[in-house]
């Protein structure tokens, strides 16, 4: 923004941009936190072109112009590649904080499972972080691991969660690489085992290698496109962590959201 455009139009709307790799996601914010408009894309090959796309959709949501913003800030993997957003970018960790802490202002722990990483994120009552751990190394247990395995099975990723809850049995992968849980899925495919029992086993097994990265706080709270796709992973982890497991409304969102605050406060 301009100091111009800033000056005219300061502290009427914000803008957060969450630039993942493989979805993109901006979302308008009024001074009082709340979502006026947003927008996914899915981020391509072009992550200026896809912002700009994503935030002309939500301004229009928002019933806001470009002229209204007093400031906007990105995170994500593509947060550089984002020409009309001047300040400095944040973490995906500070974010993916302060967006969670928004919805649930308490100490929680956000799980958040994204397209090539997962995170886990610990906040205290005041809103602090305290520590993260992410999974750098595999794509296990991530957004393309999940889509890895619906293109073994041939079903499409909107179908996963309805066979998964479908399932009477499950089928459980040995191995934590996408590699050989392709092949231990073709081999069951080859046996005849149900494509719903072996869904299952592919979710338990995402959910697994997620609740092994880090202890949990008693309040743990979900985000990234992944679960907000996919519900019954948030079901699974609750069972399996014996905790009550919540979602902001838009999931997806909440680092954008975060991306936003940070905006806002700092006109503020």
């Amino acid at each position: 923004m301009t100091n111009e455009t800033s000056q005219k139009s300061l502290g009427l709307v914000y803008v957060g941009l969450d630039m993942g790799s493989s979805r993109s996601k901006v979302v308008v914010i009024d001074a009082a936190g709340r979502l006026l408009g947003h927008a996914v894309r899915k981020s391509g090959t072009d992550f200026s072109k896809t912002a700009q796309s994503c935030l002309d959709t939500a301004l229009e949501m928002a019933g806001a112009r470009f002229g209204d913003i007093a400031h906007a800030i990105a995170t994500g993997y593509g947060r550089g590649n984002v020409g009309f957003v001047t300040a400095a970018s944040k973490t995906e960790i500070g974010c993916l904080a302060k967006g969670g802490y928004h919805y649930f202002p308490e100490a929680i722990t956000i799980i958040d499972i994204g397209g090539q990483d997962n995170k886990i994120i610990k906040v205290d009552a005041a809103g602090h972080r305290l520590g993260f751990k992410m999974n750098r190394k595999c794509a296990a247990g991530t957004g393309a691991f999940l889509e890895e395995m619906s293109a073994r099975l041939d079903v499409s990723l909107e179908e996963m969660n309805r066979l998964a809850r479908e399932a009477t049995e499950m089928i459980k992968l040995g191995s934590y690489c996408t590699v050989f849980s392709a092949t231990e899925v073709l081999e069951n495919i080859r046996y005849g085992k149900n494509v719903c029992d072996i869904v299952k086993g592919i979710f338990y097994s995402m959910v697994r290698r997620v609740l092994e990265m880090d202890s949990l706080t008693e309040r743990v709270i979900m985000t990234g496109g992944v679960v907000a796709h996919n519900s019954y992973l948030v079901e699974m982890a609750a069972e399996m962590s014996e905790r009550q497991v919540l979602l902001a409304e838009y999931p997806q969102l909440v680092g954008a959201v975060g991306a936003a605050l940070y905006a806002r406060d700092e006109v503020d």
